[in-house]
């Protein structure tokens, strides 16, 4: 009967250990960070890795959340303009627009898992310090139409009573919703603003009650038959066991129909955004790569997907590079590891892809390539990520250096952050969307024009 209040007690001074190591370390003090190279050594493909470092306890540099204020926005680079569709969310996530021009903004956040270990309380801290912990709405708001001003006509609840929903993705009149645990197919009428049946479960997908990666990401194949789901691992390096990994840290496909699933492709750690390149018509995919290996190591990436691929995780990464941390090793499967197409440096954490093609309203530097969504370190100096970047493609494949779109969402000098950009998706009439899970702000980004035409990559099959 002592026991509980005993275990409380520890983990009440955990936590304050935590928040203490965190508010030092916040002040660049004592030794925690150890500093990073250039991030723009780390981008492309061929990359020069340095050496692993291990540590008891790994540095963390967390950006402190500061709402945007009265006017505020993040910046964008020159021929574009940006305002606010929509605002006062609870933690939006993922973005999805319909055939119809509505846009789907998916509110959410992951359950909570247990404590295991005094990392994962320093791990919770770090996420509440950072505004990650924030509380989700678990539903789905549908935005119709744009006043003069910028922002959307029409709010509607469209599905509400979700569990810890992400991607999302249409095929004909079936809706499918990608929840932490599970694929639920919902009826669709095009033009309605709610949804109110409970919905029918299409299979099950790995959850709790760890769950440490809870987002699923959802993509649906061009002829509708098949979708593809992204399972992210359930531990940064199977410190929880290997037993917890099974089928996680892999690229589901999962049929349609009869909801049976195999394994398009394994070793990807974290698979946050699923696309299909239009030119080669690929499927490619951002990872969210491992962590407490140094400030420059293990850079995240955007990467083709191969069927049947071995892609490392956790015994290797970028190719052979093997993770002095995991025991027993499989030399047999790192000889077949694939090392990523292009990398997008280390620790920006991507959540968000969208693939953009020739002929649509955004100036012309953008036409063909991937729009990647970086939500931002919380283990680097100093930061990485906190922006919006566009990867240009040529022949199906990325073919120079990624390009700053949208940032501001970090003012370096305070270490403060106003935003940090989840989910991406292209509209219908020109604009580049962006999820701002921190500022609880969806943006639009368009030509300083505001002309042209848009089909996202996300568009539902016919």
């Amino acid at each position: 009967m002592m026991r509980a209040p005993q275990i409380t007690r520890q983990a009440n001074r955990f936590s304050r250990l935590a928040a203490l190591s965190i508010a030092i370390c916040g002040l660049g003090l004592a030794g925690c960070d150890d500093q990073g190279g250039d991030p723009r050594l780390q981008i492309g493909a061929n990359l020069k890795l340095p050496e692993p470092q291990q540590y008891l306890m790994p540095p963390m540099k967390v950006a402190k959340p500061a709402p945007w204020g009265k006017d505020e926005t993040p910046v964008v680079s020159d021929g574009l303009q940006i305002h606010a569709l929509a605002t006062g969310f609870e933690h939006p996530r993922q973005l999805y627009v319909l055939p119809n021009g509505d846009v789907l903004v998916v509110e959410g956040n992951g359950p909570r898992a247990p404590i295991h270990r005094p990392k994962d309380i320093v791990f919770h801290v770090v996420q509440s310090y950072a505004g990650g912990g924030a509380k989700g709405a678990n539903r789905i708001t549908l935005l119709r139409g744009m006043n003069a001003d910028g922002s959307a006509k029409q709010r509607t609840v469209f599905l509400d009573h979700l569990n810890s929903p992400f991607g999302v993705a249409l095929v004909g009149n079936d809706l499918y919703v990608a929840n932490t645990d599970a694929i639920m197919r919902y009826p669709y009428t095009e033009g309605e603003t709610s949804i109110a049946d409970a919905g029918t479960k299409l299979t099950d997908l790995p959850g709790g009650p760890i769950d440490h990666h809870w987002t699923k990401s959802l993509l649906a194949s061009p002829d509708g038959s098949k979708l593809y789901v992204g399972v992210g691992s359930n531990s940064n390096i199977t410190e929880n066991g290997i037993g917890a990994e099974y089928e996680r840290a892999a690229i589901w496909e999962v049929d349609r129909a009869s909801g049976a699933h195999r394994i398009f492709a394994s070793g990807v750690r974290n698979p946050t955004g699923l696309a299909w390149e239009p030119e080669s018509g690929k499927l490619w995919a951002i990872a969210n790569e491992r962590d407490e290996l140094g400030p420059d190591l293990v850079p995240d990436y955007l990467t083709s997907v191969q069927d049947g691929g071995f892609y490392g995780w956790p015994y290797s990464y970028y190719g052979q590079h093997l993770d002095p941390r995991v025991e027993p090793q499989r030399p047999d499967l790192v000889a077949r590891a694939i090392a990523p197409d292009y990398a997008l440096s280390s620790h920006v954490a991507p959540l968000g892809l969208a693939m953009y093609k020739a002929g649509g309203g955004l100036p012309a530097s953008y036409q063909n390539g991937a729009f990647v969504g970086e939500h931002g370190s919380w283990d680097r100096t100093p930061f990485n990520g906190y922006k919006v970047v566009f990867v240009p493609f040529s022949g199906g494949k990325p073919s120079g250096m990624a390009q700053d779109v949208v940032t501001g969402f970090l003012d370096a000098k305070s270490d403060e952050a106003h935003g940090r950009p989840v989910g991406v998706a292209l509209d219908h009439s020109g604009g580049l969307l962006i999820a701002d899970d921190l500022g609880n702000t969806v943006w639009r980004v368009s030509s300083a024009s505001a002309s042209g035409a848009t089909v996202g990559s996300n568009a539902a099959p016919k």
